[in-house]
């Protein structure tokens, strides 16, 4: 016999599934992101994980975004194309390469650091400090349930 979802369950489903769809939504939607131009999401969080920590190994770039070298390979390809990230060969270890944002790729990380900035401005006005760590929480255990 199936159970009978409560309507917690229900409403927290359905709001999930609409989460889904935004995300998917979002996904296909490029931005644009001053002098940088207009990057598709996976551009612009490639950008974000480098600016937090840069220089970094591109092997570590792609276990931090949870992809494949290949993938993260072909993503940095289409930056430098456009002047926003550069590679160089590791000083102390000539197989492996460093990344770094260039003057524009900077630009574009402090841009989609004001979002992000606006982003919890709007949490902050309408959520509790504990409710925005509960929302935080929340976000950790649910990337944690969808990963492979």
């Amino acid at each position: 016999m199936t159970p009978k979802p409560n309507s917690s369950t229900t409403n927290g489903s359905r709001e999930l599934g609409k989460l889904i769809m935004q995300l998917k939504r979002l996904e296909r939607q490029p931005h644009t992101f001053g002098q940088a131009g207009t990057l598709s999401p996976s551009e612009i969080h490639t950008i974000d994980a480098i600016g937090i920590d840069s220089p970094v190994l591109m092997s570590e770039l792609a276990t931090r975004l949870g992809v494949t070298k290949g993938a993260i390979t072909q993503i940095i390809q289409r930056l430098e194309g456009k002047s926003l990230v550069a590679r160089a060969v590791h000083p102390e270890d000539a197989r492996s390469t460093l990344l770094s944002l260039t003057s524009l790729g900077e630009e574009a990380y402090k841009t989609h650091l004001a979002v992000n900035h606006q982003f919890y401005d709007r949490l902050r006005s309408q959520l509790t400090q504990q409710e925005i760590a509960a929302f935080e929480k929340s976000l950790v255990i649910l990337n944690d349930m969808l990963e492979p």
